[in-house]
């Protein structure tokens, strides 16, 4: 602590004392200050100079730690932004295949639900189809055996002749063993 006071106090009082021989480097803020304060005046003695190199080694260490330290700092910075952008990019992955899944399960679902009404209806058609031809053979079975009863028990049969002004109907009615003819001639009333 002493040598650093001595120190100042002597780039203090050089200062002052010749100021056109006092060179400080401007090339950094840093070296700026350390210049200034640790400043090399001419004419000083040896164990000064050994002094203020001592200083100078010093200030460069603590210069070179500080640089080292904004260097970690702009690391670390940057790996947390790294590491935010992997985990944004990771949470739209994750959206993005859940989204995919998704889409692909409607999709298999919209198939498999087309399939099924394919079946349905074809299993439809197969059973109108089926209750169409049985229809068809209640209703021939039916023909025949109303034409059967028919003949069994009787039937009517006949025919029409017209003529100008008449109609001739013949009817034949037969019940069984017994038959009945019937013929009638009726006059049509023609306007002139």
């Amino acid at each position: 602590m002493r040598r650093r006071l001595r120190a100042v106090g002597l780039a203090k009082v050089c200062a002052k004392e010749k100021r056109k021989e006092f060179e400080p480097r401007p090339h950094t803020v840093e070296s700026y200050k350390v210049g200034i304060v640790f400043g090399e005046c001419k004419g000083q003695g040896p164990k000064v100079r050994i002094m203020m190199m001592e200083e100078q080694k010093a200030a460069v260490f603590i210069q070179a730690w500080w640089r080292g330290t904004l260097v970690r700092r702009n690391l670390l910075h940057a790996a947390l932004r790294v590491w935010i952008i992997q985990c944004w990019w990771k949470q739209k992955l994750v959206k993005l295949q859940e989204k995919r899944r998704r889409t692909s399960l409607e999709f298999y679902a919209r198939q498999e639900w087309a399939a099924v009404k394919l079946q349905s209806w074809f299993r439809m058609w197969c059973i109108r189809l089926r209750y169409c031809r049985l229809l068809h053979a209640v209703r021939i079975i039916q023909v025949y055996w109303r034409w059967h009863s028919c003949h069994t028990r009787g039937f009517i049969q006949g025919h029409y002749d017209l003529k100008e002004n008449q109609l001739n109907l013949q009817l034949e009615i037969s019940l069984g063993s017994q038959a009945c003819r019937v013929q009638y001639c009726i006059s049509l009333p023609i306007k002139e």
